[in-house]
């Protein structure tokens, strides 16, 4: 009997351990009925042009289709941001990845949704290339990618060129789930940029806005003129929903707190599934962090509104941000974008040229 009692348990251990598969939209396995797939892309069937050339001064129409839909997975790569051995006589500038804006607009809109330069789209506004990958967005060894869901019942997506000098080659593929109808609770995406010169003590405005949604996230390059200073992290988060501003909702410990960091990032940069540090450069007074909600998304009803607010004395900062979030419905951008002029706009920018020939 204790034999038998012993083989029980032991099968029940065995079962235990075994792992736990629910059949669901989640797993790879499962076949799904009614789905088509699709891809939006630059590459001309006639001509097998791969990419569009977008010269200085020039904003091109990428992507224009008006069917409803789920972007799944965006992927871009540009030039123009490091030397090509094919074009060894063409100047390149690592700014052209500040000075081209990418812009989405959603169910047939005249505003984008979706307006920031392609760096700090990706992640990185420090005008410069730096491998590294999250869930959701990275630059993976040449390519720029996002996996941020984007519904839609029509999109454009186009590219404007502000650089002086500069002409880029833009690659674009966007994999898409085609729906006949979108589900009556699939919000549009939203991306907003923030960019300026702050006193110490002075609001670092992320994002704001009316309606209903929920913030997933947001990416912040920061700098100072001084070298070896980082005490623009002491500034805690300030997020405010339904009040309109007027008593902040969430309210954190330190800049670098909110990225799940802390003591400026001790020990360096990393980059994780959804936090991380993809540049710290100290003795630059350097760094770009990103960090993505999910379960612990910031949910709004009315209205809502995020800032960074440094309470102790400090010295100046610049800084670029982009702030990700869903909402109702497509609705305009809380900031214009800067002027032409302010767009490049840090103390110094590092001098990170890349191999051409792998």
């Amino acid at each position: 009997m204790l034999k038998k009692k012993l083989t029980q348990l032991a099968f029940i251990v065995w079962m235990l351990a075994l792992p736990i598969i629910v059949v669901g939209e989640d797993n790879l396995f499962t076949i799904k009925n009614g789905k088509k797939s699709g891809q939006l892309t630059t590459f001309d069937l006639v001509t097998k042009e791969k990419a569009v050339e977008i010269k200085p001064g020039e904003r091109k129409v990428l992507v224009d289709y008006n069917e409803p839909g789920i972007i799944n997975r965006l992927w871009m790569t540009v030039s123009g941001w490091f030397w090509r051995h094919w074009e060894a006589d063409q100047p390149n500038d690592p700014t052209v990845l500040k000075a081209l804006i990418l812009r989405i607009y959603w169910d047939g809109n005249d505003y984008p949704s979706v307006e920031a330069p392609i760096g700090d789209f990706f992640g990185i506004g420090l005008c410069e290339y730096k491998h590294y990958m999250s869930k959701y967005l990275g630059m993976s060894s040449g390519g720029f990618y996002s996996y941020f869901p984007m519904p839609f019942s029509k999109v454009r997506i186009e590219v404007e060129n502000m650089h002086e000098t500069q002409n880029s080659f833009v690659f674009l593929n966007a994999n898409y789930e085609s729906l006949e109808k979108l589900p009556d609770d699939a919000g549009r995406f939203h991306c907003a940029y923030s960019a300026g010169t702050k006193e110490g003590q002075e609001e670092l405005p992320v994002f704001e806005t009316k309606g209903k949604g929920h913030f997933v996230g947001c990416c912040l390059s920061m700098q100072s003129r001084q070298p070896n200073y980082l005490s623009y992290l002491e500034a805690p988060e300030y997020i405010y929903t339904d009040n309109q501003g007027t008593e902040p909702t969430i309210v954190g410990t330190g800049l670098e707190d909110y990225f799940n960091g802390g003591w400026y990032f001790r020990d360096g940069e990393f980059y994780g599934e959804l936090h991380g540090v993809p540049v710290k450069d100290a003795l630059r007074s350097t760094i770009a962090m990103y960090r993505f909600h999910e379960k612990d998304a910031i949910y709004f009803n009315k209205d809502i509104k995020m800032s960074f607010i440094n309470h102790r004395p400090s010295l100046p900062f610049k800084y670029s941000s982009t702030a990700y979030w869903y909402q109702e419905q497509a609705v305009p951008l809380p900031y214009p974008l800067p002027e032409k002029d302010k767009l490049i706009d840090w103390y110094l920018i590092r001098d990170t040229d890349h191999q051409s020939i792998p």
